[in-house]
């Protein structure tokens, strides 16, 4: 068994498909050593373990909508695209979708993936309650309103408390977005104007290979709120596509979301795969770095000067922005942030070599690298990135006495104290 791009081999002894949750508890209070698995496309072994593994897709579905149509809750099975069609055929919405709709819900949030927007926190801030299955096969609800001591430490958890079999999100009322590309941006007016490229629209990415001089930017913007429109044919020295675009030049953009500004739901917009496709270019590694949003300039230009190298083992690399959130292993914890995220050909040596480039460079820049993908830094050198990372090994103390969700990868990074 493996993850979806088909560089970690799950390591498990036995893997379980309950059909309900206290099958699911029987499951976890057997287990000496047991981790959920959500849709597989972290790249790392964040969700490995040499014990049980549980994949929790075989769990009842349905949305719980509550009776002020301000939250949802959902068990821990479905993925963000499942979710997005049930919501908007209830007339709601999301405030923020990743690229990629087929990533489950409960690991993304535990992994702190995020979208792109000045103005839009990470998946997990709309997190408002979890519902566990603890060490002990108990369920245990958190909740923001209630628990205010540790619900921070409670969502980006890495599957380190409990396994995860409800959630409840904020929703608002469903919207639509037009979504436009300008070709040939040049990356001088991203990096000299960025928070004016970055707040033009609802959500903002840019795609460059750093082999150029120039990027695609993708504008996703809200018709129903000011500044709702593209800002022109020709906008920093870039202009319009003449047809829709995929964010690895060259390949077919009919896997991608629609373009040329026709309005469609939030759910086929903000992603920027279509959910009925094999996402992206196939097989492929990631990895990312989340940097302070001040730091934007200077990051565009250390990747600029490793172009040359990482250049030709990149499919591309993406610029996005994420609003700072109070949730103590979220990569923009604190501070508002900008992102770099680089798709590799799946050559591992050399992308290792690469990720360990740009890393000497960004990371003294205050970078953090995403939790789900492949990073070169030592995992007790990444815990120790975060502030918080004291009280979270404490939490998981608390919730987890016998370590059974803590496998190598939490291990390593969060040391017991």
């Amino acid at each position: 068994m493996h993850n979806w791009a088909g560089n970690i081999e799950f390591e498990a002894a036995r893997v379980h498909r309950p059909g309900t949750v206290e099958e699911a508890r029987r499951i976890v209070a057997a287990a000496e050593q047991v981790k959920v698995l959500g849709s597989g496309h972290s790249f790392n072994r964040v969700a490995d373990t040499s014990g049980d593994l549980l994949v929790l897709d075989g769990l009842p579905r349905g949305a719980e909508v509550s009776a002020d149509r301000r939250t949802v809750t959902v068990s821990g099975s479905p993925r963000y695209a499942e979710l997005a069609r049930e919501l908007h055929a209830r007339g709601l919405a999301l405030a923020n979708l990743a690229s990629l709709p087929h990533i489950s819900v409960a690991g993304s949030c535990a992994t702190g993936t995020h979208g792109s927007g000045n103005g839009l926190q990470g998946l997990a801030a709309a997190v408002t309650a979890m519902r566990l299955i603890t060490a002990d096969g108990e369920l245990l609800d958190v909740s923001r309103e209630k628990d205010v001591d540790r619900f921070a430490g409670s969502v980006v958890a890495l599957g380190a408390l409990g396994a995860v079999v409800g959630l409840t999100l904020a929703v608002e009322p469903a919207f639509e977005v037009a979504q436009w590309v300008y070709d040939d941006v040049p990356l001088d007016r991203i990096a000299d104007r960025f928070d004016e490229v970055f707040g033009t629209a609802y959500s903002v990415s840019a795609f460059t290979d750093w082999g150029r001089d120039t990027a695609s930017v993708w504008v996703k913007c809200r018709p129903d709120r000011e500044g709702g429109a593209h800002p022109g044919a020709r906008w920093l020295d870039g202009r319009l596509a003449d047809g829709p675009r995929h964010p690895v030049p060259g390949l077919s953009p009919v896997h991608c979301t629609g373009q040329l500004g026709v309005p469609g739901p939030w759910h086929e917009r903000l992603p920027h795969f279509r959910p009925d496709f094999t996402p992206s270019a196939g097989e492929e590694l990631q990895s990312e770095l989340l940097l302070p949003r001040e730091a934007a300039a200077a990051a565009i230009a250390e990747m600029r000067a490793l172009g040359p190298r990482i250049a030709p083992l990149l499919l591309t690399s993406e610029i996005r922005t994420v609003a700072a959130d109070d949730l103590w292993l979220s990569p923009a914890y604190g501070r508002d942030s900008v992102a770099v995220h680089c798709t590799w050909r799946p050559v591992s040596d050399a992308v290792r070599e690469a990720i360990a480039l740009i890393e000497r460079e960004l990371l003294p820049l205050g970078g953090r690298p995403h939790w789900g993908k492949l990073f070169g830094l030592a995992p007790e050198a990444v815990g120790a990135l975060y502030e918080r990372g004291g009280d979270f090994r404490r939490l998981m103390t608390e919730l987890d006495p016998r370590s059974a969700f803590r496998n190598d990868y939490v291990a390593a990074a969060f040391p017991r104290p």
